[in-house]
């Protein structure tokens, strides 16, 4: 009984073993089809497009026909299709293909430039600056050369846009202009905005023009002389909120020019203006002039010469525009080169005065440093920045002798300009008299306070 109850234990054994290895074995083979399997198996669909897929496969634009895509575009406001130009390069396709149609043209790219209320001017160039924006977005895949083409093939037959081809007095097409060109090139690097220099002076015959006037007679092409000034000023100079910017334009102005030519087209650009509407060319000649009249001549001095190593300007350069505007066309009246250098800060003042002084001109200096000393009891500057600037130009004199000399001419010069000024009011004149009496006055005070501060500083 013992050996058969062992022996079917051993039986027992031997089965479970074989179980085990077989159960080992069956499920090595099951992982292994179903690794095999899994293998094989794809994989699920993607619910995410990728670009080059959306690419090859067409946007969800592209399913819908071009009528409904143009009625889409035909709702959006010009600045929403701007907008909507930088979702892909297939958009941005569709819109220019839209935006270059004739009925859309002529429907968005309006003419309305003889307004009578500021709310309807405010409109036209907000308008515009949409359009710039449009203009911009929609062509920045394109070389700065076809952007430039594409652009101004479509506002280049604006007649109010274009030089001498509206008469209209209020006419805002300059202004509008301006901020349509400022919009479109905003960023735009130094070389690209040379290209559009050359484009518009291409499209507008601008040198052409300015060579035809700077070489006349001053005011004998009055008209050409104004829209010359409108067009620099409202479409290339004033859109630009920046300094640097404004001086980046003003400088490509000017600089195809010789000096004489370029203190000629200054004077243009920013002289002062009769209420006719005409240049003030006598006038600076004639009388004095307010600082309200000269106010714009001096801003755009400053913005040339405030920072000489910007534009590669040199003092030398600086001071020749100045000799040659003081004498378009004829020598300015003493006061009003006294008054332009009072605008244009200490700096440039004690330049041009110490560059006199270095050359030994000490009757022209004098004679400025008293019409300086006018204006600053006109027009209320303090007197102590006259006595500093006149200590100033006495320390360029290397000698005690030259400082004395230099005084004395300066003394004597007060002496002959009240001569001069009262012997005009005495023998009668155009101008009125009451006028030179209140020069001759505030020159007597002048002088008083001049050396009541002069002689304090000594004093201390």
């Amino acid at each position: 009984m013992k050996y058969l109850r062992d022996k079917a234990n051993s039986q027992v054994a031997v089965m479970a073993k074989k179980t085990s290895r077989n159960v080992g074995k069956f499920t090595l083979t099951r992982k292994t089809k179903q690794l095999k399997r899994s293998y094989h198996r794809p994989h699920p669909a993607r619910t995410i497009v990728t670009r080059s897929q959306s690419h090859i496969s067409g946007s969800y634009f592209h399913k819908l026909p071009a009528e409904v895509f143009r009625m889409i575009l035909d709702k959006l406001s010009v600045f929403e299709i701007s907008v909507f130009s930088m979702v892909s390069k297939e958009i941005n396709r569709y819109i220019v293909d839209h935006i270059s149609t004739l009925a859309w043209r002529n429907k968005m790219i309006t003419e309305n430039f003889h307004h009578n209320t500021c709310l309807e001017e405010r409109l036209t160039i907000g308008h515009y600056r949409d359009l710039g924006l449009l203009f911009k977005r929609s062509t920045l895949l394109l070389p700065t050369k076809d952007r430039l083409k594409f652009v101004f093939s479509r506002f280049s037959q604006i007649h109010c846009f274009m030089l001498e081809q509206c008469l209209t007095a209020d006419c805002i097409g300059f202004p509008t202009y301006g901020v349509f060109l400022q919009t479109l090139i905003a960023g735009w690097d130094e070389l690209e905005c040379h290209r559009v220099f050359n484009f518009l002076c291409d499209l507008t015959n601008l040198l052409q023009k300015i060579e035809a006037v700077i070489t006349g007679k001053p005011g004998v092409r009055w008209h050409q002389e104004l829209q010359l000034r409108l067009f620099c000023r409202q479409v290339l100079l004033d859109p630009w909120p920046n300094q640097p910017d404004c001086q980046f334009w003003l400088a490509l102005l000017l600089k195809p020019w010789p000096m004489v030519s370029q203190a000629h087209l200054l004077f243009i650009l920013y002289g002062p203006l009769l209420p006719e509407g005409t240049l003030g060319w006598q006038d600076l000649v004639e009388r004095g002039l307010p600082h309200s009249a000269l106010w714009d001549l001096a801003r755009a001095i400053l913005l040339l010469f405030g920072k000489l190593e910007v534009q590669d300007w040199t003092t030398t350069s600086m001071l020749t525009i100045l000799e040659e505007l003081f004498v378009i066309p004829l020598p300015w009246h003493m006061e009003n080169v006294a008054r332009l250098l009072v605008l244009c800060g200490n700096s440039l003042c004690y330049t041009f005065l110490a560059s006199k002084a270095v050359n030994g001109r000490l009757l022209e200096i004098s004679r400025l440093i008293v019409y300086i000393i006018l204006v600053c009891e006109k027009d209320g500057y303090h007197m102590s920045w006259a006595v500093k600037l006149v200590q100033q130009i006495c320390k360029v004199f290397s000698t005690a002798t030259e400082r004395f000399l230099f005084i004395q001419h300066l003394e004597n010069m007060f002496s002959e300009v009240t001569r001069e000024i009262f012997e005009f009011s005495i023998t009668g004149n155009h101008f009125d008299d009451r006028e030179t009496f209140q020069s001759l006055c505030f020159l007597l005070d002048a002088s008083a306070r001049f050396h009541t501060r002069f002689l304090h500083m000594f004093l201390q």
